[in-house]
């Protein structure tokens, strides 16, 4: 399978019509397209309505996670709602299957990676901070556990590991992704996982458990490789 991957598109009220010629594109190159997040500029209806209306006709199936923008305006259900009866796969600590390929998908959370994680200890703002972390993960568990098929996919908003943010500011770090996400994942043959969020991160890297790890922000994607998507063999 050949998925198109991107993210952060951040469509906003307005943004000239950019991505119906690159959604045709894709469907001469791909089988499926996977969005990481950040749809939206600042979370609301009318700009997850352009999405919506760029996807009219495309032919293929469209995965996608939401991201920390697609949550500004809290109108998340309202989003959620408008891209499933476009018939867009929202993955929400879900899955779908393709054929042989099984995708999970969640936003994920931050919290930092490894022995520099941050840990919920002392103020319970802090404590309610990771816990958000910690439950995402768990559910993430959870759904990849049940994952059937000889081929898994994960796609992500928030990073699973350090080394595709590379490029970022290191004190940025604990906001840009958790190793949770990584250790919810490894231990249930996600052999591919596909995040967004870091604009000025690396494109690659991989997990402990040797997973291939894609960061597909719109903007490494084209700093890297001078184009919007990029197709994944799987």
């Amino acid at each position: 399978m050949r998925i198109a991957a991107t993210g952060d598109l951040h469509f906003y009220s307005g943004a000239p019509e950019v991505w119906k010629p690159i959604f045709r594109k894709i469907e001469h190159q791909a089988d499926v397209l996977v969005v990481a997040g950040d749809l939206t500029n600042v979370g609301l209806p009318e700009e997850a309505s352009i999405l919506v209306d760029e996807l009219a006709d495309f032919k293929l199936p469209v995965i996608v996670v939401l991201g920390n923008h697609d949550h500004e305006a809290d109108e998340v259900d309202v989003i959620i709602g408008m891209l499933r009866d476009a018939g867009v796969h929202v993955l929400d600590c879900t899955s779908v299957q393709l054929g042989d390929v099984s995708f999970v998908g969640t936003k994920g959370f931050c919290g930092g990676f490894d022995r520099h994680g941050v840990q919920p200890f002392g103020e319970h703002m802090l404590k309610d901070f990771i816990q958000t972390t910690i439950d995402e993960a768990d559910m993430l568990e959870r759904t990849a556990s049940r994952l059937k098929g000889p081929c898994k996919v994960a796609v992500l908003h928030y990073a699973p590991i350090r080394t595709t943010l590379k490029g970022e500011s290191e004190e940025l770090y604990p906001f840009l992704g958790t190793s949770r996400l990584e250790e919810a994942l490894d231990p249930h043959g996600v052999k591919v996982i596909i995040h967004g969020h870091a604009h000025y991160g690396s494109p690659e890297g991989r997990t402990r458990g040797g997973a291939v790890v894609y960061n597909v922000t719109r903007n490494v994607l084209e700093t890297y490789f001078n184009q919007a998507y990029r197709i994944i063999e799987v």
